[in-house]
């Protein structure tokens, strides 16, 4: 038995989420499928991100145990070749069996896209969101600043989080959060054009991402002041925060095993 490492890209606008619901389009679905095909056994895959409804990968991390006999850095490949347009496998490799994507520390990367202009540009519609109003940039970047570093983040996770649920707790470290965008750039008809918000992690809640964002966003339009983030990080209130911002905009864009990497350079320098 072999335990392969794979990542994946997709785009989930026509997806109802990564994880497996009945009677559900999900990327998980599609990968077990192509890759029970591939193989010639059922497969079932174990993913390090479970992003929701509408929400894209550029770099989600699964595995999966096979007695296939495919070199695993074919796998990839293999599977390919069975699945829908919207998901590809970007690399796979062999790993450890006992190598688990969510029991591992690790360092999470998304990005949010905002589409600021009177009009939409047809062409960012499936991947940004969309705000007609006037954004104030900087107010924001500083918003975003507060985040960073070590919080409980309950005010900025939907209450229906199976981690809070269970009596976990919402503290979380935000290694980065910031922003950037064309100064010289403007939207159709006037406006910002896109802006990126950028947040690396340990680790996130239920729509933490997308409430940062949404919150930020409402600084952006002057509804909040910057200075209002840590009061909302005190309160540890959802009903403080802003609003939940479309799942369209949100990519999640790589996930990281520090621990793994520090193996493979010192395997490296041994070598």
């Amino acid at each position: 038995m072999t335990r392969i490492r794979i990542k994946i890209a997709y785009d989930g606008t026509d997806f109802c989420g990564f994880q497996k619901l009945p009677g559900k389009r999900t990327v998980e679905g599609a990968i077990d499928s192509a890759a029970s095909l591939a193989c010639g056994e059922p497969i079932s895959i174990i993913g390090a991100s479970r992003t929701d409804s509408g929400v894209h990968a550029l770099s989600n991390v699964a595995v999966f145990d096979t007695e296939c006999r495919i070199p695993p850095e074919r796998m990839a490949m293999a599977i390919n070749a069975r699945l829908p347009e919207d998901v590809r496998i970007t690399a796979s490799e062999a790993c450890p069996s006992d190598w688990h994507p969510r029991k591992r520390a690790s360092v999470k990367t998304y990005e949010y896209r905002i589409y600021n202009g009177r009009t939409w540009d047809p062409t960012r519609k499936r991947y940004s969101f969309f705000c007609p109003y006037s954004l104030d940039p900087r107010a924001m970047k500083e918003a975003l600043a507060t985040l960073r570093g070590t919080h409980d983040f309950t005010s900025f996770a939907n209450p229906a989080s199976q981690v809070l649920l269970r009596g976990g707790d919402a503290v979380r470290t935000i290694y980065d959060a910031s922003m950037s965008w064309d100064e010289k750039a403007s939207g159709i008809l006037g406006g910002i054009g896109e802006i990126r918000i950028r947040i690396s992690g340990s680790g996130f809640l239920y729509h933490m991402v997308r409430i940062i964002c949404g919150t930020v966003i409402e600084v952006g339009t002057g509804a909040r002041k910057a200075s209002d983030i840590q009061e909302i990080l005190d309160a540890r209130d959802r009903k403080k925060a802003g609003m939940t911002a479309g799942p369209e905009g949100l990519i999640l864009c790589s996930i990281e095993y520090p621990e793994d990497q520090e193996t493979d350079k010192r395997v490296s320098q041994e070598g």
